[in-house]
């Protein structure tokens, strides 16, 4: 039985499978080199993540003075999260943003590194390319738009694959051409059953992949998922309950707990815990401190930095080496992970980054807009080479919004590389007292920060958040956020997996499904075997497509004609012609 439509929807799936096949390629490759990402990094830090077994009295140290170590051993780094095991010999892990992690003996207090950042350089390079074709800047959103256009046009590849790989008759005959390979061939039949019997067995896994992605890129496909089982979409860009929790202060002005009681209260809520993950606070946009995230609650904030000791602060004065700006990133992938409320891969600071990001992660990724990147600005976010504030004069609307973000300079040190225009000075001296333009990025003191992560207008504080992940749970990915008011040290919120909507379950699901994660290394290895299935599916698409449109011709050759053994009889008066 012929199917309708058939030829015309040959051509199209053709057309597409030439234009997206590259990009599809390389997300492909990286998405194979990205799937174990986990287990590799484990493997290779295995030493660092393994502490001597203490005597019977010794104990833990709080969480504030591994923080302390942490920042007195590396005062540049940016300390974002610290997760703790309950196994006696395993240590702490600190996360540093995109510059990697550290290990803590949770003992001594003794750091160390890691031990794999070639690794963890390898997967993020792998990742940079299988989200947004490694572009940077104002082009990362150019990368990422492709790197989505293309996974969209992938997912018709498998749906139109099928509809034509489906036989019209169905006779061993003609199903086993296209239903397992067939020894001996050589080119165009070799890559035309390959091509079948690869896109066929591929094609439920692909399905899967391509369009949980299509979940993770489009707000709108996100909405859909919503949408489809009754629930309302979230209205905000961040994923549900991404807000922190606020709590009202005591009006008498009680101190904080220290946060070793804090998470003493969460550990009796689950016995069984795996893992906990404490999040530091970040500051708002415009604090001037987004480089360096506040101190713990109960911990005194620490002292602005001095030149010269190499503080986020006084980044925009010496040059930025490219190796540096990794490093000096805000928010690694695997921070936004676990800066994702429960369910949503919190615990994981040191979780694979290879998969498209959720909906709260694109703020972060995609390229600001206009109206953002001012806001950025205030806090002194690094900025790309030749765009360093100090060495060339801002826009107008940018110099405004730095002045903002910090006291305004002084009238003899202003742009001491370019002179500004007289509506610009005027931006920069709604301040109040100048002081010099390295200084303001490095104190932070702006109107943002002084209220801070301590309290909005409303005399509300943000409630102290763990991510727990319980042993043998399920779903795999699945964790249970804790919001902890700081003053009392009572459980003002607890949200699992069990807790969310319908909506927001299966979404979840598919940002995990992507990765294969939701099915543990089983589903991580599935995953990979598909994606380099796909690898396999582009190369015999193009080669198909090159003989269709460039076939080989023969030369051709005349064909002597034999010669005849009788002789031709020739006419005679007598014989008729």
């Amino acid at each position: 039985m012929a199917l309708p439509l058939r030829k015309p929807l040959f051509w199209i799936h053709l057309v597409v499978g030439v234009v997206v096949g590259i990009v599809v390629a390389i997300m492909s490759v990286t998405g194979v080199a990205i799937a174990f990402e986990s287990q590799v990094l484990e493997w290779a830090e295995a030493e660092a993540r393994a502490v001597p077994a203490p005597e019977a009295e010794v104990r833990r140290l709080p969480i504030e003075a591994l923080v302390a170590k942490v920042r007195e051993a590396k005062p540049e780094a940016q300390v974002s999260g610290v997760t703790v095991y309950p196994s006696a010999t395993a240590a702490a892990q600190v996360a540093l943003g995109r510059a990697g992690v550290v290990f803590v003996n949770p003992y001594t207090g003794e750091v160390r590194e890691g031990g794999a950042k070639g690794w963890r350089d390898f997967f993020h390079v792998m990742e940079d390319w299988h989200r947004w074709l490694a572009t940077g800047g104002d082009n990362r959103a150019i990368g990422k738009a492709i790197t989505g256009a293309s996974n969209a046009g992938f997912l018709f590849l498998a749906l139109s694959g099928l509809y034509l790989w489906w036989p019209r008759k169905w006779t061993l005959k003609t199903v086993r051409p296209v239903l397992w390979f067939k020894r001996g061939l050589k080119g165009k039949p070799r890559d035309f059953n390959w091509h079948n019997v690869i896109g066929l067995w591929s094609m439920p896994v692909l399905v899967v992949l391509t369009a949980s992605g299509m979940v993770i890129s489009y707000k709108w496909a996100s909405d859909f998922v919503y949408s489809v089982t009754g629930n309302a979409a979230p209205a905000t860009q961040g994923p549900p309950g991404s807000a922190g929790v606020k709590v009202t202060p005591p009006e008498s002005g009680g101190p904080r707990k220290e946060l070793g009681a804090l998470l003493a209260t969460v550990q009796e809520q689950v016995p069984a815990w795996s893992s906990i993950t404490y999040r530091l606070p970040s500051p708002p946009r415009g604090a001037g401190g987004q480089d360096k995230p506040s101190a713990p609650p109960g911990q005194a904030p620490s002292a602005p930095p001095q030149a010269g000791q190499g503080e986020p602060g006084a980044r925009a004065e010496a040059p930025v080496v490219a190796g540096e700006r990794r490093a000096e990133s805000p928010v690694t992938n695997s921070e936004r992970r676990t800066e994702t409320p429960a369910g949503e891969g919190a615990p994981r600071a040191e979780s694979r980054g290879g998969a498209p990001v959720g909906e709260g992660e694109r703020r972060v990724e995609a390229p600001a807009a206009e109206g953002e990147r001012r806001a950025e600005s205030r806090g002194g976010a690094p900025v790309g080479e030749g765009e360093r504030r100090v060495e060339a004069p801002a826009a107008e609307g940018e110099r405004r919004a730095e002045s903002r973000g910090g006291a305004p300079v002084a009238e003899g040190e202003r742009r001491v590389e370019a002179p500004a225009a007289e509506g610009e000075r005027r931006a920069e001296s709604r301040g109040g007292a100048p002081v010099a333009e390295g200084e303001r990025r490095a104190e932070g003191k702006s109107r943002g920060e002084s209220r801070g992560p301590k309290g909005d207008s409303d005399g509300k504080v943000d409630a102290v958040t763990f991510n727990v992940k319980e042993q043998d749970g399920w779903p795999l990915f699945a964790s249970t956020q804790f919001s902890v008011d700081p003053f009392s040290g009572v459980i003002a919120k607890r949200e699992g997996f069990a807790d969310f909507n319908s909506g927001r379950k299966l979404r979840t699901w598919l940002r995990f499904l992507h990765t294969g994660e939701a099915l543990g290394w089983v589903g991580q290895l599935i995953a990979a075997m598909a994606s380099l299935g796909g690898v396999f599916l582009v190369w015999t698409g193009f080669a198909l497509s090159w003989r269709r449109f460039f076939p080989k011709r023969n030369p051709r050759t005349s064909t002597p004609v034999p010669a005849s053994s009788e002789p031709t009889p020739v006419s005679s008066p007598e014989t008729p012609a």
